[in-house]
């Protein structure tokens, strides 16, 4: 975003000559827009964003913009590793209507969640991965979006510093390849998801393969999306829908 753009953004959100010289004296001293700003524009939606919450990219946009087809109106939606809850608000903006839920460990990114998918009449809930979900919603998932970290941990101080200094670390650090919190997720992925339901999440174009290898293992059927222009890639693992797919799998 160019410097004029970002200008006209802290003026438009800036209520006081004061608040307006806060805003910029944060933002020279590099906090992410958006934290400056406390919103993000994700999907046409503006997403409440606290300080310290990772900020919803707009190449995400593209995963919402797969499961957006693969789901229908009064969807079980369920989004881990939420963050802001900027995928399942606007996955449930996009349907009208979904039973939405999202979870995450940071409690400091549950309460911003909760400012954004509490309105649209979604449920919040504090703690890692599944743990916090109820038991009640195994099997009835129809779409499960998890964007997990991908970043390998040699990376992450590679990383621009709004995003290696002003997010929480748990939200970008996917382990020794990038790829240790995806197998948290789908190891559990087909319990939780209904016949024919689809896990979603992004990862790296280098990391695609193993990704979907991981997926295909723990008894998901897999397949590739991607998108150039936003630089995005896609992995959409499917539960069969059959219990003969479901034993051959697992």
């Amino acid at each position: 975003m160019f410097a004029e753009d970002e200008a006209r953004l802290i003026l438009a959100t800036a209520r006081t000559p004061a608040g307006l010289l806060a805003m910029v004296e944060r933002r020279a001293a590099g906090l992410p827009l958006e934290h400056v700003l406390g919103w993000a524009e994700f999907r046409g939606l503006r997403i409440s964003v606290d300080a310290g919450v990772f900020v919803p990219r707009r190449r995400t946009e593209f995963l919402v913009d797969q499961a957006v087809a693969l789901a229908r109106p009064g969807a079980v939606v369920v989004d881990l590793c939420c963050g802001s809850g900027a995928l399942g608000a606007a996955l449930a903006s996009a349907l009208g209507e979904v039973e939405l839920y999202a979870a995450d460990i940071d409690p400091v990114a549950v309460a911003c969640t909760r400012r954004n998918v509490e309105p649209v009449g979604g449920t919040v809930y504090e703690g890692d991965l599944y743990e916090p979900l109820p038991g009640a919603l195994r099997g009835r998932v129809d779409v499960l979006l998890a964007n997990v970290p991908y970043v390998p941990t040699e990376e992450v101080g590679l990383l621009p510093p709004e995003a290696r200094v002003h997010e929480a670390r748990v939200a970008l650090d996917g382990g020794v390849d990038g790829l240790d919190v995806l197998r948290r997720v789908t190891a559990e992925a087909a319990r939780w998801l209904a016949p024919g339901g689809s896990l979603l999440f992004e990862t790296s174009g280098r990391q695609a393969t193993s990704a979907l290898a991981i997926a295909a293992d723990d008894g998901l059927e897999p397949r590739l999306a991607e998108c150039g222009e936003r630089e995005a890639t896609v992995v959409i693992g499917t539960r069969p829908s059959t219990p003969q797919g479901m034993s051959a799998a697992r």
